[in-house]
């Protein structure tokens, strides 16, 4: 359910840069999200259809990039992509780690359309 309240956020922001900018229409939205990160596009997506209605932002085209998770195990300091549904180091078993990529989410871009001169 959190999806929710981190889409009202991505509204808020999108039309507040949009506005800075001039913009009379957001046309997308390019999303960056880590494999480890706890958020749903298929959520974000749903509640961006029903909280945009009515904004400059309805029918905004909302794009996803993953980023792909890379731990290094500070056991032996192997650096490695994990399996599905462990993060446990596949060379020592090592459980201490730390996460180098893989927890990101950020709007990376918001495209616009501006308001004629």
């Amino acid at each position: 359910m959190h999806e929710l309240s981190v889409t009202e956020s991505i509204l808020e922001i999108a039309l507040r840069h949009a506005e800075q900018a001039g913009g009379c229409r957001i046309t997308a939205l390019h999303l960056v999200l880590g494999d480890l990160a706890t958020i749903v596009d298929d959520s974000v997506q749903f509640y961006w259809d029903i909280i945009s209605q009515g904004t400059i932002a309805e029918g905004a085209v909302m794009s996803f990039e993953r980023i792909p998770a890379r731990i290094r195990c500070l056991d032996c300091d192997l650096e490695y992509t994990p399996e599905p549904g462990t993060l446990e180091c596949p060379e020592c078993q090592g459980i201490h780690l730390k996460i180098i990529t893989g927890e990101e989410f950020y709007l990376s871009a918001i495209d616009i359309e501006k308001n004629a001169p």
